[in-house]
């Protein structure tokens, strides 16, 4: 599939089809037809031994990242199963393990998952900034609820950032990702190291540390209310420059995007030809 196709260049039953099959209203979607290359085997061993494959991650989660995970999704993949997990409580992030299965056996490794180099670490990273600078998300948050309350633009259902997101701290709204490089200390080792910190000991831990906002990428992703409307310049353009004026919001590079309503619904992703987009090397650093 392309992912850069734009639904308006196809036209009669082909586009009626095309839409029906490849894309749903952001408002429905919550990750059905999500799928893997290759992954339609072991989709159907996964399911079949669901218990064995969420009691393996939740431990994998426990032991290596000691962070207790709830499992939302089973993917299959071409080798085995990707696993879509929230964590519990503070600090709270998305994220996903991968399971192998040996097909020929339609055998669980269950000793043997693993996770995408730095993707677990990179969220837990998300969750520990979020919990930290909660007063400045609420501003951010509570502008971005104003913002799709007077204006035609929504955000992504929960149950598709829970189901198939995997992005770190993400709300309907936008998504994190921050880089190792983020902070002038080893921010994941001291989480590693005590768990258990509260809330107020991180906040008095961040003190002393220096942030790099560039390394901090927040992206904000918003999608047309109606059904067939194309993305607003208008709509698009006030936002952007609402982030540039926006005073104590969390220190990050943004990015933004503005979809129309559709969703690809095979990878949850709005990106389409049409889309309006700031990023890279225009993106927004406070």
């Amino acid at each position: 599939m392309n992912q850069t196709n734009d639904p308006n260049s196809i036209t009669g039953e082909n586009r009626n089809e095309q839409n029906e099959n490849v894309f749903a209203r952001v408002q429905d979607y919550t990750g059905q037809g999500y799928a893997l290359e290759g992954g339609e085997e072991t989709d159907k061993i996964a399911e079949a031994h669901r218990d064995e494959v969420v009691h393996a991650v939740e431990k994998f989660f426990r032991e290596k990242y000691k962070t207790e995970v709830i499992v939302h999704n089973l993917v299959g993949n071409i080798d085995g199963v990707t696993v879509f997990v929230e964590s519990v409580g503070e600090p709270h992030f998305y994220t996903y393990a991968i399971v192998p299965i040996d097909k020929s056996q339609k055998k669980i490794n269950t000793d043997a998952v693993w996770s995408q180099e730095g993707k677990v670490e990179d969220a837990i990273r998300t969750g520990i900034y979020n919990m930290v600078f909660d007063d400045k998300f609420k501003n951010l948050d509570d502008y971005l609820t104003d913002f799709t309350s007077n204006n035609l633009v929504v955000g992504k259902k929960e149950d598709a950032i829970a189901n198939v997101g995997g992005n770190g701290f993400s709300t309907p709204y936008y998504y994190m990702s921050i880089s190792k490089d983020a902070f002038s200390e080893d921010i994941l080792s001291k989480y590693l190291e005590n768990p258990q910190m509260t809330k107020i000991e991180w906040k008095e831990e961040m003190k002393d540390i220096k942030l790099h906002p560039k390394e901090i990428y927040i992206t904000l992703q918003l999608f047309m209310k109606e059904h067939n409307a194309q993305p607003n310049k208008e709509i698009f353009n006030k936002i952007s420059s609402d982030i540039e004026k926006l005073k104590n919001i969390p220190s990050g590079a943004y990015s933004i995007y503005l979809h129309d309503n559709k969703i690809y619904r095979s990878s949850g992703i709005g990106n389409k030809e049409n889309s309006l987009k700031r990023g890279t090397p225009n993106k927004i650093i406070k």
